[in-house]
């Protein structure tokens, strides 16, 4: 069997290494992260996110590729209905490899790939200048047409103190009134 001309094999043919990596992109998607050596981790990585970026996708014919790789249905479904979503409004980057120090037995260097965990809320994209110029010249055609009523800063703020302010013994002022008229009702 002929040898690959391009990069290490991970020690074995070229069958078995598309086999380990299918397997070690299983892995990952399971569980998240996963702790392997240095250069099965740099080999995974262009594996699973081309994987992640199929996912997103969301099509039967993505879905019948990754399939095609990733062996384990629960591991697909995975895939398309958890991990993929996350990473909708992100294009690329969806793994990180930290190197951590080497294996006991034989010194090999060893690292964890991991997903990058993708907050919840989706982040604006940055607008262009264009863009921007143009709904700014939108938003003062608004205020221009619609001219808002202002009240003096200090009457507004004036108005807020005076419907709830407290004492330090945390009375309102509306149970401080009604303390005063009892007081006068007494006297």
């Amino acid at each position: 069997m002929p040898t690959p001309t391009k990069g290490p094999r991970l020690g074995g043919s070229p069958a078995h290494e598309r086999l380990m990596l299918a397997n070690l992109a299983s892995a990952l998607f399971q569980h998240g992260k996963i702790q392997t050596t240095e250069t099965k981790a740099k080999r995974l990585r262009p594996l699973a996110e081309q994987l992640i970026t199929k996912a997103k996708r969301g099509d039967l014919a993505s879905r019948r590729r990754v399939a095609a790789v990733v062996r384990d249905k629960d591991v697909v479904y995975n895939l398309f209905d958890q991990i993929a979503p996350r990473y909708a409004n992100r294009n690329g980057g969806y793994t990180r490899i930290v190197k951590t120090g080497p294996r006991k037995g034989d010194a090999a260097p060893m690292a964890i790939i991991e997903l990058v965990e993708e907050l919840v809320a989706a982040q604006p994209a940055r607008a262009t200048k264009k863009t921007a110029a143009r709904k700014a010249a939108q938003q003062d055609k608004v205020e221009a047409l619609a001219p808002e009523e202002e009240l003096p800063k200090s009457a507004a703020a004036g108005d807020q103190d005076a419907e709830a302010p407290e004492s330090a013994s945390g009375d309102t002022a509306e149970a401080r009134a009604d303390s005063d008229e009892a007081g006068e009702n007494k006297a």
